[in-house]
């Protein structure tokens, strides 16, 4: 062979007559046997796709596949051909072809002539040569001594043992030309092997390859026994071929290993010696293919060296291996038997085969059935083990576009499904055999395995997507889902155009989602100047290896979203990459990826895949610094990642994690820690070394302390909320900014101060919001004086301490929904505040300070007590009180008196120049405290909504010039100022709703930018006559929202002859007046978007008169109906955000019925908050949302009709299916926009047949609420919910859909989704269930949660509302603000919901509709246009001996004290004197246990007559009253939030019935009830009515009867429910008295009566006959009590304390004695075992270092390892008196003497001078002296 340079050595190849085709002259060539596949060979489920055709040149874009050279020798390292392994800049393969002239072929490397694959760029030189195969090749005989392993042996087997090919086919399907213009490459024509037949019985004699020769001359030939029939033995031809995945780490024809030390040696695999060594080569620790050629030295996973030998101490010829970009498809009939996988099902359809059913197809348009297809010859019949007999439609498309129908059975495979198509679709004809079936889902297209099940898919697929068994999924296939999944039937040569490939350059390449199967030739020209490769989304078999080594510049390469099983094996050779991204795909292990080979890998992305633990040799991974392993299936954190030493960015989010190893700390670089979404309770010690994290994400866990990361000295950003936090320690390290932890179980904030010297702390941003906190240490929050934003939002706190006003940089202060009663003085002197946030709580008042904050923009103090607001300070009282508080003067301002005092004030106090925002709506303003606001000049938004204000003073709107917002929605205003209007410029959004105007001022007309209007529920009458002094909408042109719903008074009227009457008036010019015959209509509002016209009459009077109403369409909702369905009241109130697009949809439908059928009707809303975002400027973003309103009715009713009660299906059924069918007419109305846009020119203006391809990607939210006489069904999607009110208790008939809620994380990941740290689907959308969204499904699927609720006398109304409501108000306080107008007007109801949503924070398209249920019982009310004056909802003042309850207002006025006969009710809690000794969540449990009981006495209507620590003492006004009472409470306290720290005590633990139900939780509740008439005197001090009497004792001796959670009552209690709740006794004399609502309630409930018997009360002579009432399902009470389980200590008051703790509390003991004697304990090593162990030398060197080394098993008390409560009493007391000595013995070691103030401060001024103390750290000392003095 010639060196490299020289003259390539030529060969030439002769065929057998019989080898070539006599017609066309081509060469026949016979399908090679391949090697098996190793057991997890597959990584992705389309290894039946062609392979990686060779390269193309530029000038020829398509091109026949070739057969490569490989298949001329066996498969393994025995064939006659040799290898060479390139140099690492080397790119291309060559083939060696021996010297005759040589002795021996490995006697020098330099005589070798390249033979190249034409995968990359060549030279000159290489590519003008001539290509050519061999100069000599050399033949062997077929041995037949080796025969076929009998499977049991572990042995591999050789090729030459397998099953012999398949027959050839009659049609050539490789078409070669015989030369080619570019020596590159290699041209062979097909070749067609003829076989000759030998006797079976003669034995086969040895035969060898004839001695390579040279040839000089091309045109000499050679022979190549090609005969099959010779090669018994070797070949079994009875057998499939068999393909590898090409994932698995080699291709079909070997594999390029790189550079090695010294070139492989050639084995034959016939010798003895070879067949030991291959026996000896079956690994396990890596599935090596077996033709991978094995390096020198290869090192296995356990670390191992792997050697090969050669036989007979002989050296080995090097092999040669094509390239794998030579790869060709595969024969018709191969199948795999490595199962496939899909994404349909979290496994792989590995059901056996079975040919009892085979597939059949038919024509899309015909219903004939297509003759089944006969088994294939050769193979043998196998059962499947499954018992699915269904037969499945299936729709199947073809290229072309035209589509047909095959019916499979559910046991039938893809290999039998395509004879089928074979023999009918494709009829046989010549490219029958290079068609395949293929998957296309969700856009990414896979080539099916053979053996793949395409019913099972469809079956997996639709159960994904909501449908259900009963559903008839079996004909569901037929359908077109191709959001879901489509098969198409289409050549396997086809492949997608290259043509648009024509990149400016080839740095940055991406070609993601382009349905590539192969690298386009392009880039393997190219391949050198790659930097980044995106290759996601594409159904691609393998990287080609020789194309990966010839990227030498590539540093990102991206792979995700491509269905892999595992990492393509070219991957580990691209040296030079820096980032990898696989994610989103079917990945479950990494141990033969090898990614250490991968030396410079920075960065590595693996989330969304099946890892469950990594492998050994990441810890080899140098100089990663970001991992992702977010969202598979961890369990337990992968310690090899703690030997990653320089790894920066972790992300371990959505496993299963719970614990973190101790080895965590070694991670001393890791900056960014992720664990969003785990279950992790604790961090280790060791997390402590992290010295170098800075964010720390640990959200949704299950922690409950973060001490050890607070300290961390580099950390910065802590997020932890929704975990289990009892109690929080701010011991804040140097550098935290931002510590997020709401969403906790916070009972306690304390503040361990850090050390003098420097800046005490740095946090900006503290986040205790939604906790328990009931208190604020008032030292702690002064401390943090940096902080910029402090969240207190639904917390209980009474008080704000004083010492927030040392807090001078916050910017952001929010406290809403506490129990605030006023706010402290101290806030004027918070300079840079900005936005304080105060809604929903207490306060009767604001201070006077806050005039002096000179930065505050914001003020919502909206839902409070607030009936004045103080007068501005005159520059005086700025100066005397500096900001610092003053005295509150209380303004009296006549109504109508003059302003000009109070905008005459020089000099102005700062409030007035800087606020822009107020909220003060709901509470007691009237018209006598506006005068001081009327100074605010820089006012954008004014919210007074909901208060007592009659009448504005005439120039309120003077200042107010930059007004834009005005809402004054709920007073009792009849009219407007009219003087200032005009000079509205900016006002933009004006709401008027719900109050009693009776006309509009025409002046309105001339606030021009006007355009969010509502005015309904008013008294409006209009005369379209006085249009001169009345307003008409058609003077506002930019309206977009208008709202007149709810005046019934309002008639719209249009008369012809008006133009003629008015054409008198002199005041308004001819052009005016012609205006006047199209003011009736609203036709001229261009951009109205919403029109509200409910409950308003519209009439003509007259043939030609006409009121001009604009039609609905997707941009415009206009209602026009009553407000009255099946006798239902119903109100709607949205708003259109701040976008000003219609998003939300609502359709009201009512059924006709029959006479004797039931009601039926419909309440739904569609839609979305806010638009979506990507869309075109011109695409309406409410097409969805339409198509659903206009199609929803329809289609239910369709599937109504379609239920079969005879199979259980109910309505239930019914509304899953709608929203599923519709979801699939959804997608192909999208499509038919498409088409139309596509066909026919859009004319301008027209929007119809606009289209935006982003439409597809957006979704819609929906909630279905059904009435079927009284039964209520409801279905939704997103977070649109229903709530409904059952006497004023909220109960939600929705789920919200969040992709945080662990069931909704399982469903996502089931689906091959995932969930971003933002708690985003697949980091796009925030929903995990939705209408739309196309491109997610079925990760995001439409199938709605259907909830069923009974209707019964208590249920008031529901309310259905989107998330504009539910994100920002509870359901609870929702329902306390709907029942203060719902019963009077839902019109009113809805319109306060959507008032209060908008002025507690939402900003986008709002809808809520407020249905009367209670009118099904209490019969239909008119809602027909009536002339009554409108009832509106009176608020009533809070009285001064009033007992303060949050939301009291809301609840409805306390009930007049009882007297005469009433029953009298004490409660008591079990054990509360020991809990509150001993249980620190006691103040928090209390707050909820004393709201829980105020709350319900006002709905049970009781009075609270006083308190006595926790015990309660409470009258009413009839017996059932109180039991009712007293049942709702027992039920609600089981469903109350304890603190953990109750719950986790004995006396607060849970506690199940035999039927494991609870009966018990937290506080442990007593009562006792008893009627008669005691002696009702008011008390002197606090004016309430207070009770004397024997009955008064004796009631408090019956509660001391109960035990916890028992009810305990008297004989007349318990005939009064027997007589009325039972009815099994005649009446008593009291029985009239009691209320049908309690009777109803407590029926509702259920009650449960256990006679106790007679029992001697305390202090009484006689006996009491006594019983026992429980809830119903908690009588199991009773029988626990009676047993005397429930019986409790002062130890169960207490948290426990285990073993463990007791532990750590010694070991924190002896540490405490050390240091007192001057030294460090330290605990002996476990390794060591005592003391003795060890020797004398370390233990004196421990002495002179002061390190005192002890067992403290030996120095602490011993302790069982289940001590009792004495035991563990004695060992606690003995180490707390040792605790105390040692921190005696350490204050008198260590503290300074003591000196007086002077000399402290005059030495702490020597240190400024000689040690440089900074003055901040002066100031802060001198502040604490001054607090301390």
């Amino acid at each position: 062979m010639a060196r490299r340079g020289s003259e390539m050595t030529i060969a030439s190849l002769r065929l057998t007559d019989d080898a070539v085709d006599p017609g066309s002259g081509l060469a026949r060539l016979a399908p090679i046997q391949a090697r098996p596949a190793s057991d997890d060979a597959n990584i992705a489920p389309w290894v039946d796709i062609p392979p990686t055709p060779p390269p193309k040149t530029p000038n020829r874009m398509f091109f026949p596949h070739k057969a490569s050279v490989a298949s001329f020798v066996p498969q393994r390292n025995g064939s006659g051909s040799y290898i060479r392994q390139n140099r690492p800049s080397e790119s291309q393969s060559t083939l060696s072809i021996p010297d005759p002239n040589r002795r021996s072929i490995d006697e020098s490397d330099s005589l070798r002539a390249p033979f190249h694959s034409g995968s990359s760029s060549h030279s000159v030189e290489l590519r003008k040569s001539k290509s050519s195969l061999f100069s000599r090749l050399q033949r062997f005989s077929s041995k037949g001594n080796l025969h076929e392993s009998d499977g049991q042996s572990s042995e591999p087997t050789h090729p030459s043992l397998r099953e012999p090919a398949p027959p050839l086919p009659t049609t050539p399907f490789i078409s070669f030309t015989s030369s080619h213009s570019n020596g590159s490459y290699l041209s062979l024509p097909s070749i067609k092997t003829t076989l000759g037949r030998k006797d079976k019985g003669k034995k086969k004699s040895s035969q060898t390859l004839s001695s390579p020769t040279r040839t000089d001359s091309i045109g000499l030939d050679h022979q190549i026994d090609l005969d099959l029939n010779d090669m018994d033995g070797i070949i079994k031809k009875d057998a499939q071929p068999h393909v590898s995945s090409p994932s698995s780490g080699a291709s079909d024809y070997g594999s390029v290993l790189p550079a090695l030390p010294s070139p492989p040696e050639f084995s034959d695999p016939f010798s003895p010696s070879n067949v030991q060594r291959q026996k000896s080569a079956h690994y396990h620790s890596h599935r090596v293919s077996p033709k991978t050629p094995l390096p020198p030295n290869y090192t296995n996973g356990n670390g191992h060296r792997r050697t090969t030998s050669s036989s007979s101490g002989t050296k080995s010829r090097p092999t040669w291996v094509p390239p794998q970009s030579w790869e060709v498809a595969q024969e018709e009939g191969e199948a795999l038997d490595s199962p496939g996988d899909s994404s349909a099902d979290e496994g792989v359809y590995n059901t056996p085969k079975s040919r009892t059913a085979p597939a059949t197809t038919e024509r899309f348009s015909q219903s004939s059935s297509i003759p089944p297809p006969l088994p294939a010859k050769g193979k043998r019949s196998r059962q499947r083990s499954s018992q699915n007999t269904s037969v499945y439609k299936i729709r199947i498309y073809r290229s072309n576009g035209s589509s047909h129908h095959a019916k499979v059975p559910y046991n039938s495979s893809v290999a039998e499904l395509n004879q089928s198509l074979h023999e009918t679709v494709a009829k046989g004809g010549e490219r029958a055999e290079q068609h395949k079936l293929y998957l296309d889902e969700g856009g990414r297209e896979r080539l099916l395995n053979s053996n793949e099940l395409p019913a099972n898919i469809v079956l997996k697929k639709f159960q994904q997507y909501g449908y259900e068994a009963q559903d008839g999924i079996e004909m569901l296939g037929g359908d077109d889902f191709p959001f879901l999944f489509k098969f198409c039937y289409k050549s396997q040569l086809l492949g997608p155009p290259e043509e648009d490939l024509n990149p400016d350059n080839f740095d940055f390449i991406d070609l993601t989602g382009r349905s590539l199967r192969t690298i386009p030739v392009l880039l393997h020209q190219n391949a050198e100047s790659i930097i980044s490769l995106k290759l996601s989304r594409n159904p691609m078999l393998e990287i080609p290896l020789d194309f990966i080594q010839s990227c030498s510049q590539l540093r990102e390469l991206r792979l995700s979203n491509m269905a892999m099983q595992k990492v393509p094996a070219s991957v580990r050779y691209s040296t030079t990459l820096h980032r990898l991204d696989l994610s989103s795909n079917r990945i479950r292990n990494l141990e033969d990826a090898y990614l250490d080979d991968i030396l410079n890998l920075m960065s590595l992305f693996v989330q969304n895949n099946k890892l469950e633990f990594l492998p050994w040799y990441f810890g080899r991974l140098r100089y990663l610094h970001t991992l992702n392993i977010s969202n598979n299936k961890f369990s337990i954190f992968p310690k090899v990642v703690t030997e990653m030493k320089n790894l920066r960015d972790l992300d371990i989010s959505f496993n299963q994690i719970s614990d973190l190893p101790e080895e965590i700390g070694r991670l001393q670089c890791l900056e960014r820690l992720l664990l969003v979404g785990n279950r992790v309770t604790r961090f280790p010690n060791e997390c402590s070394q992290l010295v170098s994290l800075r964010v720390l994400d640990c959200r949704r866990n299950m922690l409950s302390d973060l001490t050890i990361v607070l300290m961390l000295p580099a950390i910065q950003t802590i997020s932890a909320d929704h975990n289990a936090i009892p109690a929080l320690e701010l011991s804040i390290g140097p550098n935290l900014t931002t510590l997020d932890v709401s969403y906790n179980d916070i009972t306690k904030l304390s503040l361990i101060p850090g050390p003098i010297g420097r800046s005490p702390y740095s946090l900006t941003s503290l986040d205790l919001s939604y906790a328990k906190l009931s208190s604020l240490d008032d030292i702690a929050l002064g401390t943090l004086t940096s902080l910029r934003t402090l969240k207190l939002d639904h917390n209980a706190f009474r008080v704000i301490p004083d010492t927030l006003g040392d807090l001078s940089w916050l910017e952001t202060l929010s406290c809403s929904d506490n129990q605030l009663d006023f706010l402290p003085s101290t806030i004027g002197r918070l300079q840079k505040l900005e936005v304080l946030d105060a809604h929903h709580n207490n306060l009767t008042e604001l201070p006077r300070t806050l005039w002096n904050c000179a930065s505050l923009t914001k003020i919502n103090v909206t839902s409070n007590c607030l009936g004045s607001w103080h007068n501005p300070p005159d520059s005086n009282d700025l100066e005397a009180n500096g900001g610092s508080g003053g005295g509150v003067v209380e303004p009296h301002m006549g109504r109508k008196g003059s302003s000009a005092s109070t905008l005459s004030v020089p000099g102005l106090p700062p409030l007035v120049h800087s606020l822009e925002k107020l909220y003060l709506g709901e509470n007691n303003l009237t018209d006598d405290v506006l005068h001081p606001l009327m100074i605010f000049k820089e006012l954008r938004v004014l919210n007074l909504s909901f208060n007592q204000i009659q009448d504005l003073p005439p120039a309120f709107f003077r200042n107010m010039v930059h007004l834009e917002e005005l809402y004054l929605s709920g007073n009792k205003l009849t009219s407007i100022p009219t003087e200032d209007l005009p000079k509205l410029h900016r006002l933009s959004t004006l709401y008027l709703n719900g109050n009693r105007l009776q006309t509009l001022p025409q002046e309105l007309g001339k606030v021009k930018d006007l355009t969010i209007l509502d005015v309904g529920s008013n008294l409006l009458r209009y005369n379209i006559n006085n249009w001169e002094f009345d307003w008409n909408w058609n003077f506002n042109k930019k309206l977009k929202y208008l709202n007149l719903s709810g005046n019934k008074r309002l008639q719209i009227k249009s008369e012809p002859q008006r133009l003629g009457n008015a054409s008198h008036r002199m005041s308004r010019d001819v052009s005016t007046l012609s205006r006047q015959t199209k003011l009736a209509g609203f036709r001229e509002l261009a951009s109205l978007r919403v029109l509200g016209l409910m409950d308003v009459t519209i009439t003509t009077t007259g043939s030609d008169a006409t009121v001009d109403i604009p039609d609905e369409t997707d941009m415009r909702r206009v209602r026009t109906s009553l407000s009255t369905v099946n006798g239902m009241a119903y109100g709607i109130a949205d708003s259109l955000g701040g976008n000003e697009v219609l998003n939300v949809l609502d359709l009201v439908h009512e059924f006709p019925c029959r006479p004797g059928e039931s009601s039926k009707a419909i309440f739904a809303m569609f839609g979305r908050y806010r638009p979506p975002k990507g869309l075109l400027p011109n695409t309406n973003p409410n097409k969805l949302a339409k198509f659903l309103h206009d199609n929803f009715i329809n289609a239910f009713m369709n599937q109504m009709h379609t239920l079969n009660p005879d199979r259980g299906e109910t309505v239930r059924d019914a509304l899953r299916r709608t929203f599923l069918k519709l979801n699939h007419s959804l997608f192909h109305y999208l499509n038919t926009l498409k088409r139309k846009n596509s066909q026919a020119s859009a004319t301008a203006g027209s929007s119809w047949h606009h289209y935006d391809p982003a439409l597809q990607r957006t979704g819609a939210s929906a909630v279905v609420v059904y009435f079927v006489d009284k039964t209520m069904y409801v279905a939704n999607l997103g977070h649109s919910m229903a709530v409904v009110s059952r006497h004023g208790v909220a109960t939600c008939l929705s789920r919200k859909h969040d992709p945080y809620d662990r069931a909704e994380t399982d469903h996502i990941r089931h689906a091959a989704g995932w969930v971003s740290s933002a708690g985003l689907v697949n980091d796009e959308v925030p929903v995990s269930r939705s209408f739309g969204h196309f491109n997610l499904i079925p990760v995001v699927n439409p199938r709605p949660d259907v909830f069923v609720w009974n209707l019964n006398e208590l249920d008031e109304f529901v309310i259905i509302a989107n998330r504009g409501l539910w994100d920002y108000i509870p359901y609870q306080t929702a329902v306390d603000i709907a029942r203060t107008a719902a019963s009077t007007d839902p019109m009113i109801a809805a319109q306060k919901l959507r008032d209060f949503a908008i002025s507690y924070g939402a900003d986008g398209s709002i809808m809520i509709m407020v249905v009367m249920v209670s009118d099904i019982f209490k019969g239909s009310r008119s809602r027909q246009p009536t002339q009554d004056a409108l009832h509106l909802p009176d608020y009533r003042s809070k009285k001064r001996n009033d007992i303060p309850i949050k939301d009291g207002l809301r609840l409805g006025p306390e009930v007049e004290p009882p007297t005469g006969h009433l029953a009298l009710v004490f409660t008591d809690i079990r054990n509360s004197t020991h809990l509150w000794e001993v249980n620190p969540g006691m103040p928090t449990a209390m707050r909820l246990h004393n709201s829980l009981l105020r709350r319900y006495l006002r709905v049970c209507g009781g009075y609270e007559v006083k308190t006595e620590g926790d015990a309660f003492m409470v009258s009413f006004p009839n017996a059932l009253s109180a039991v009712w009472w007293c049942l709702t409470v027992q039920q609600k306290l089981l469903e109350e939030s304890w603190p953990l720290e109750i719950s986790e005590c004995e006396d607060g633990k849970d506690v199940f019935d035999e039927q494991d139900r609870l009966i018990a939780t937290g506080l442990c509740v007593r009562m006792g009830i008893h009627s008669g008439m005691p002696v009702c005197e008011p008390d002197p001090i606090t004016q309430r009515m207070d009770y004397f009497g024997s009955m008064v004792n004796r009631s408090a001796r019956v509660n001391s009867a109960a035990a916890g959670g028992q009810i305990m009552i008297t004989a007349d209690i318990l005939r009064e429910i027997n007589a009325k709740v039972f009815e099994t006794e005649p009446e008593s004399e009291y029985s009239k008295f009691q209320p049908q609502m309690a009777i109803d309630g407590i029926r509702a409930i259920g009650v449960v009566a256990i006679p106790v018997g007679e029992v001697k009360l305390k202090g009484f002579e006689f006996t009491e006959q006594l019983s026992a009432i429980y809830p119903q399902g908690l009588e199991a009470r009773h029988h626990l009590l009676k047993d005397g389980s429930s019986n409790s200590t002062d130890s169960a008051s207490r948290v426990q304390f285990s073993v463990p703790q007791t532990q750590d509390l010694g070991i924190l003991c002896l540490r405490l004695e050390a240091l007192s004697g001057g030294r460090v304990f330290k605990a002996l090593p476990m390794r060591k075992g005592s003391i003795q162990s060890i020797n004398m030398e370390e233990q004196e060197e421990d002495e002179s270092s002061n390190l005192f080394i002890a067992d403290p098993m030996l120095l602490l008390p011993p302790m069982a390892d289940n001590p009792s409560d004495k035991e563990l009493t004695i060992v606690l007391d003995s180490l707390s008196l040792r605790i105390e000595n040692a921190i005696t013995g350490l204050a008198q070691r260590f503290c300074p003497p003591a000196m007086s103030k002077e000399e402290f401060m005059s030495a702490l001024l020597q240190a400024e001078d000689e040690e440089g103390l900074d003055s901040r750290t002066l100031e802060y000392i001198s502040s604490l002296l001054q607090k301390m003095s």
